[in-house]
Order: structure tokens, then C-alpha cells, then sequence
């Protein structure tokens, strides 16, 4: 989308407030896209095809995974980005990256790696995805990182605690002030939410984890799957799940898109500035945001609670915990690149190293490490 196109509370490529490093204007497309593609051909983002969204990889090739759970947020939000007036690419940039730092084995992962790190500083999936586009790339000769906009860093960081916002200079500044990011940040983290429930949704019915007759207690599934029977009575199996699901997520993105309208017509910011001073401004309507949390409570007690769910992830963590022990207890046992890096901060290099495993990476380094082969 061009600028004149854009609202006057949209971020704009020209005006963005640059990159760590300073490099000549691209060509033939915007900051903002040349964001979008440094992402897209990053190896952080290649390795996504093979993180658990919330099976692990090798439980089917159907479930969704990181890569494809990206590229769904990337649409949805894009989708808001362009009835709002907002730029597209830099919300499209922001979908994309925001689960660069996610470790193998999803929130398991990321919470038992957060363990091993306590002592250490912590671990923070957000934050290690800034360091990702800041620092763990390794493409460019000029640069760590892939230098990315302030505008996209900032989008990219979408939690951060108080303390380590204050190490983060420009990019911190918004969570010591307790001011919000650009609408186009706001817009991809909503996108997320809508994403990962409906799409939960799908993979719990698939895995046979989640039935019909327990979300038809869900007010937004069951209303939508009613909807659509209405409509064509004969509507079964995953013809059914594909249409109640594509309806929930039709109403989710229609009523974000007429809920932050009214809140942008309400609060009139007349730039990007006063859309930091004012509140979250895109969101559901109050209705639409309760069913949202009744489907997302739902979620948590039937689907990530599970006990099969909850067996995989006992596995997980014991992965990750065995992993981070063992390269601790000696740094030789690291590829050469990381062994370098631990002369500065050991824990921190290897946190890097686990968090960037794809699931069956970290399966078998933990094979590699740990396993007696039979001669």
C-alpha cells in the first residue's frame, strides 16, 4: 500500500525511525517489505516448518507447526492491516517474526528452558526472538541480525519484563513508559490469538484429543456449527470442522475489524504518536472478546491439559532439561560456533542453541548425547 493510501495513524515506511545500522534505501520496495523479506529467507524462519505449535513434529504431518501457524497469523493480520488503512507489510513482517525465538516443543519448551535459565537471567521466547533478528542471524557481512526497522523490532517484542526492557535502549522504551506499539503491532498480536484458538480447535478435533459434543458447550463453536447445518443438513466429518471453524474465524476477524474502527473513530489519533499514548485500540467488541476467552479457557482444560498432551510434554521438558545440564556441565560437547560464543556467557549460548532446535533436532541431539548404541 502506498502512503497517501495509508491513515494517518499507520506507521510509514518513510517516516520510520531506521534501522541499529545505517544502510542505503532499498530500491524498487519499502523498509517495511524489505523487512518482510529478510524474514522470509532467514533460517530462523526455514526452521519454523519443524517447531510444535502444539503436537510435536514427528505426531503427524497434518498438525499444525510454527511455519504454518506464522504464515495463517500473517493473512489474518493483513487482512485487518488493509481494512484499517495500517500498512500491510509491516504487519505482515511483525506476523511472520513473532515466533522466530520459540524453542522445540512449544511452551513446554520455552517453560522448562526458562527453568534451566532462572539463575542465568530467564528466558523469554519474545525476547529471544528480538535477539534472533538482532543478533543470531549471521547473513550479512556488514551486520549481526537481520537490522531490521525499529518499527518491526519493536512489534516483534510483544512482551518483555521491566528489567530487561530497561538493556534494550529504543525498543525497551515502550514498556518503562507504559505506552503501547504501533496498530500494526497490535493488529498481528490479535491476529496470534485468533490463529492459534481456531486452529487448535482443527488439530484437537484431528488428533480425536477434542470431540464435537464437548465444544458444542463452546457459545462460539456452537453457534457457528449450528449455522452451518442450517445451511447444508447433511454437512459431517471434516467437512463440518473446516466450515465451523472457517465461520469462527470470519466473525473473530469481522468483528476485530469493526470493534477497532469504532475505537480508532473514538480516540481520533491523529499519528503513530498518539496511538503509543492512547489505549489498545484494536480488539473485539466486548461480546466477541468473552466468547474468545471461553474458547481459549476451553482449550487449556481439555486440549493442552490433556494427559496425552501432558505425557508429550513431560518428554519434552525431559529433553530440554537434559540438554541444557549436559552442555553446562561441559561446552565442549557444543558445535564449534556456539563453543565461541560461550566465553562471554555460557548459559546464554546454550540457550541460544537449544531454542534454535527444530523438535527432531533436539530429539536427536538428545539421542546423540545421551543414548548407548548396541555394538
Amino acid at each position: 500500500m502506498r502512503e497517501r493510501a495509508l491513515a494517518p495513524y499507520a506507521a510509514r515506511p518513510g517516516s520510520s525511525r531506521g534501522r541499529r545500522y545505517r544502510e542505503p534505501p532499498p530500491r524498487s520496495r519499502s523498509e517495511y517489505q524489505r523487512d518482510r523479506d529478510r524474514i522470509i529467507h532467514s533460517n530462523a524462519f526455514r526452521r519454523l516448518e519443524y517447531k510444535t505449535q502444539v503436537f510435536v513434529n514427528h505426531e503427524g504431518d497434518l498438525f499444525r507447526t510454527r511455519l504454518t501457524h506464522s504464515l495463517e497469523v500473517a493473512q489474518i493480520a493483513r487482512s485487518v492491516a488493509r481494512s484499517l488503512q495500517l500498512d500491510e507489510d509491516l504487519t505482515e513482517a511483525i506476523a511472520l517474526a513473532h515466533d522466530l525465538g520459540h524453542t522445540p516443543f512449544g511452551h513446554t519448551g520455552q517453560d522448562a528452558l526458562n527453568d534451566c535459565m532462572k539463575p542465568y537471567g530467564g528466558f523469554e521466547h519474545n525476547l529471544q526472538s528480538l535477539r534472533v533478528v538482532d543478533l543470531l542471524e549471521q547473513r550479512y557481512a556488514a551486520f549481526d541480525g537481520l537490522n531490521l526497522t525499529f518499527e518491526a523490532r519493536e512489534g516483534v517484542l510483544k512482551h518483555c519484563s521491566l528489567k530487561n526492557a530497561r538493556t534494550l535502549g529504543d525498543v525497551g522504551e515502550r514498556f518503562i513508559k507504559k505506552q503501547h506499539p504501533s496498530l500494526e503491532a497490535q493488529a498481528a498480536n490479535v491476529s496470534d490469538e485468533i490463529a492459534y484458538n481456531n486452529h487448535d480447535v482443527d488439530d484437537g478435533l484431528r488428533s480425536g484429543l477434542l470431540s464435537l459434543e464437548q465444544l458444542s458447550e463452546v457459545k462460539i463453536f456452537a453457534r457457528h456449527m449450528k449455522a452451518a447445518l442450517r445451511g447444508h443438513p447433511h454437512l459431517a466429518g471434516r467437512r463440518l470442522i473446516h466450515e465451523t471453524v472457517r465461520r469462527m474465524i470470519d466473525t473473530l476477524v469481522t468483528d476485530l475489524i469493526r470493534a477497532s474502527a469504532q475505537n480508532i473513530r473514538d480516540h481520533a489519533p491523529a499519528s503513530l504518536e498518539a496511538v503509543r499514548l492512547a489505549p489498545p485500540l484494536i480488539a473485539f467488541s466486548p461480546r466477541i472478546r468473552d466468547e474468545s476467552h471461553e474458547l481459549k479457557q476451553f482449550l487449556r482444560r481439555n486440549l493442552y491439559q490433556h494427559y496425552r498432551v501432558t505425557r508429550m510434554s513431560s518428554k519434552a521438558r525431559r529433553i530440554v532439561v537434559d540438554l541444557f545440564r549436559a552442555f553446562l556441565s561441559d561446552t565442549r560437547l557444543l558445535p564449534p560456533e556456539f563453543q565461541v560464543r560461550t566465553q562471554e556467557h555460557a548459559p546464554r549460548a546454550i540457550a541460544d542453541y537449544i531454542a534454535g532446535m527444530t523438535d527432531r533436532y533436539a530429539i536427536l541431539e538428545h539421542r546423540r548425547l545421551f543414548a548407548i548404541e548396541e555394538t
